[in-house]
This record gives C-alpha cells, sequence and structure tokens, in this order.
C-alpha cells in the first residue's frame, strides 16, 4: 500500500479537481490496524488497492514514513470530516453520510451544516448490523447514493467494511467520492467521545482509548505493537 497523498493540503487540491471534473475517488486512511488486517486478509488487500488516494492516519505511521525518508503528515479520518465538508459546500457539491444510527447520523448532519454554510446533504443511511459490504442490499444503497447526486460519501462503517464499500461504489457509483473516516460522524454527534486535545498532542490518544474501553481494545492494540518493529526495520531497509 503506498501512502500516495502526502499532506492535507495536498488532498484538498486533490479533491477540488475531482469535483470539478465530476470525477469519484475512494480515500482510504491507512493506520496500524489496518496494516495488521492487510496482512492476514485477502479481501482487505484487494479492497485496498482500489483505493484512489491513501493518507496516513496515526502517529506510528508517520514515524515509520521518517525511517523510509519519505516524510508524511498525520491525518486522521475523523479530523477529514470538516475540511472536506466545507470543501464541498464550497464547491457546490451534495454529500451523503452512511453508517452509523439514525440519531447519530441526523446528530452529524446538523453538526456539519453548522459548520459549514450552505451545504446540501442528499442522502443518509445507517445499514443495519452484520450488513454484507458488497451484498445486495449495499448494491441497492450505492445505486441511490449515485441518483442523489452526490458526489462525496463518507462512510463511518469502521475497518474493513467501509473500504470494501467504498472498492464496489467505485465500480457502481463511480462519479462518487467514498471517503471512509470510522468514527468521524459519531465523533461529530456525540455518540462517541474523543480523547481531549492534550492527549493527542503527546501521542497516547492510543492509551487513552485502551483505558476507556481495554475489552474492546486491548487485541488490537497488541497486534499493532508486534507488527510496529517488523513494519519500522522494512521502513529504513527501504531508504
Amino acid at each position: 500500500v503506498e501512502i500516495n497523498v502526502p499532506t492535507q493540503d495536498a488532498l484538498m487540491v486533490e479533491v477540488a479537481a475531482r469535483f470539478a471534473a465530476q470525477d469519484g475517488f475512494a480515500l482510504a486512511t491507512i493506520n496500524l490496524d489496518h496494516v495488521t488486517k492487510l496482512e492476514s486478509d485477502v479481501g482487505f488487500r484487494t479492497a485496498y488497492n482500489a483505493q484512489d488516494l491513501v493518507v496516513a492516519d496515526g502517529n506510528p505511521i508517520v514515524w515509520v514514513s521518517r525511517l523510509a525518508g519519505k516524510s508524511v503528515e498525520l491525518m486522521p479520518g475523523s479530523e477529514l470530516v470538516v475540511p472536506l465538508t466545507q470543501l464541498a459546500a464550497e464547491k457546490g457539491v451534495s454529500i451523503a453520510l452512511i453508517g452509523s444510527s439514525d440519531a447519530s447520523l441526523a446528530a452529524a448532519a446538523d453538526a456539519l451544516k453548522a459548520a459549514a454554510q450552505g451545504l446540501e446533504i442528499s442522502y443518509v443511511h445507517a445499514p443495519e448490523y452484520g450488513f454484507d459490504p458488497q451484498g445486495d442490499a449495499v448494491r441497492a444503497v450505492l445505486k441511490d447514493v449515485a441518483a442523489s447526486g452526490a458526489q462525496l460519501a463518507f462512510l463511518a462503517l469502521g475497518a474493513p467494511k467501509q473500504e470494501l464499500f467504498a472498492a464496489l461504489g467505485r465500480e457502481l457509483a463511480p462519479n462518487v467520492g467514498f471517503a471512509s473516516i470510522g468514527a468521524g460522524l459519531d465523533f461529530l454527534s456525540g455518540e462517541q467521545v474523543r480523547a481531549p486535545l492534550w492527549v493527542s498532542k503527546i501521542a497516547m490518544e492510543w492509551a487513552w482509548r485502551l483505558l476507556s474501553n481495554p475489552r474492546r481494545f486491548f487485541m488490537r492494540y497488541l497486534s499493532c505493537a508486534l507488527v510496529l518493529p517488523g513494519l519500522g526495520w522494512r521502513a529504513f531497509k527501504s531508504r
């Protein structure tokens, strides 16, 4: 997987150009959890190969990029939602919100309209729990997204579902940009609470999450810790 968009400024320029050309895209935000999944899940790797734009989500990815001599900027998916929405409003592009719950999406929609004057939200959908990200129901959703006129769809579905959804979207709704943003909409709605800013600034958001929900995050972060030394060594050798 290549991180092919190194900075947020570069991302905004690229997305604006695609809006103007009515050309869709799939945006993935790679982090260590994704790396562990990519090493063991062929379907996830295939979905990542269908992503047009890949940015660095997580300080370990940024640190590894420096070891490789190809430094990239930290761009968590949740922090891209508002800037991308503001860009869409500025360019007269309508958006779609997909994921989470009906209540969370409604609250997130209100927050985004407050942050981006003139924003048009043309489609909102909360898939059923346990849905197949490449099944018939998703194909119907993608047809509806394309018909809505939206050129940007935020996918708040978690990995690997959101990346699989986006990969199928590139085939069935080629004029739509799909941005996989994890819990980004839940943070906006207040459904989930993000770590305080000072915790993020010292690169300890992972510890805050672990302490907040050890049962959910312990095995995930253990897998990430185990894969990091090998990833760093490969990066250093690639300089």
